[in-house]
């Protein structure tokens, strides 16, 4: 089991502090980002991965919620992320894919609470991560929809019959109670944001979401 803190919920005046804080609780870096178009936020973009990739060694999870992703591929290969997640409501995302993997960056593919899981079922074999999201995409903070959990198990029964070497992320509303239920669909990576940095103790909450995932993933029962 998998922690990623979002840093779309860290304090932007002081991000590399908050950073530091949880580093020692977190295999991941979440990095929200929202283009205004494909949803209605901005948020950040390649320079703060780069400010990131100086200040941690942590990996950069760059969650890419845009139009037209392949226009920041060269700036996050620069900046040094390690993976990007691109969106299937997009179309076709397998030339995002080879563009991403002649880059050397690994390969993410997201889908959101309306679309089906169908959708992202015939990449799974090709992509390292499916990021199934648990609420609407475009702000921190919203409740977690817990029928999304169904395309959880339905993608965890697919990946285990085949073998694929794809883990299956969730965001959105995630704390302790949520990722009990989400490990126990069949999630490795978890991400947190404001149920870690808007947290009075963000390495204990960080700490309780990482050990209710463990006790979710017990409790699993393999397809």
């Amino acid at each position: 089991m998998k922690l990623a803190p979002s840093i779309l919920s860290a304090d932007f005046a002081c991000l590399g502090d908050d950073v530091d804080r949880v580093a020692s609780v977190s295999d991941l870096l979440h990095v929200d980002v929202m283009d205004g178009h494909f949803v209605p936020v901005i948020t950040i973009g390649g320079p703060v991965v780069k400010s990131l990739r100086k200040h941690t060694d942590l990996f950069l999870d760059c969650h890419l919620m845009v139009t037209d992703p392949a226009t920041l591929f060269d700036d996050f290969a620069d900046a040094g992320a390690d993976r990007c997640t691109v969106h299937v409501e997009l179309g076709d995302p397998r030339p995002l894919f080879d563009d991403l993997r002649a880059r050397g960056i690994g390969v993410g593919l997201s889908l959101n609470p309306p679309t089906p899981v169908e959708s992202v079922l015939p990449y799974l074999g090709e992509i390292d991560l499916l990021l199934v999201m648990s609420v609407n995409p475009g702000w921190g903070g919203q409740a977690f929809i817990p029928e999304v959990l169904d395309k959880v198990r339905t993608a965890r029964a697919e990946i285990d019959a085949h073998g694929f070497a794809c883990e299956i992320e969730i965001d959105g509303g995630i704390n302790a109670a949520t990722a009990l239920d989400a490990a126990e669909a069949g999630c490795d990576v978890f991400v947190a944001g404001s149920a870690v940095f808007k947290d009075d103790d963000p390495v204990a909450a960080a700490t309780k979401i990482r050990a209710q995932a463990a006790a979710g993933a017990a409790r699993r029962v393999p397809a």
